[in-house]
């Protein structure tokens, strides 16, 4: 079964259930991946549909630091479900010492020895660990070895 097809069992449930947070949530994929169909005019594979969810993801998180920074507790914790919810749809997530092992691979692989040479190295990382480990993690991380290598 593909990914959207997941995503549409899980909102059945959902609806049968009656979670508002997760019924809502997956509503929103939904439509993400419906006007990116339309956009492409044509449908989606799971690299593509997982990139939607990222970015779901990443727009979760930046809304969770900005309402701390507000002092908003209700809408964190809003957020923080939700994002919990999109989680559930991506691979497991890569620990940081994951990243750095994949991320010095790539630096030997490419002779990188500079940071003048990060974009090298972030084009060549980025689609093996898309969806399994956040951008800004990992361009963190290549900074770090780039600087300190």
């Amino acid at each position: 079964m593909s990914l959207e097809g997941e995503i549409r069992d899980s909102l059945k449930q959902a609806l049968k259930q009656r979670d508002e947070a997760r019924l809502s949530t997956l509503r929103l994929v939904l439509s993400e991946i419906k006007n990116a169909e339309i956009g492409q005019r044509r449908g989606l594979n799971d690299d593509e549909t997982l990139g939607i969810i990222g970015t779901q993801v990443k727009r979760h998180r930046e809304s969770i630091e900005l309402f701390k920074k507000g002092n908003r507790d209700d809408l964190v914790t809003q957020e923080e479900r939700e994002l919990n919810i999109l989680m559930e749809y991506l691979p497991r997530q890569m620990s940081r010492e994951e990243i750095v092992n994949a991320a010095q691979q790539t630096i030997a692989e490419l002779g990188a020895k500079e940071i003048r040479d990060k974009g090298k190295v972030m084009s060549r990382l980025m689609p093996q660990l898309r969806g399994k480990a956040d951008g800004k993690q990992v361009s963190d991380v290549v900074l770090e070895l780039l600087t300190t290598g």
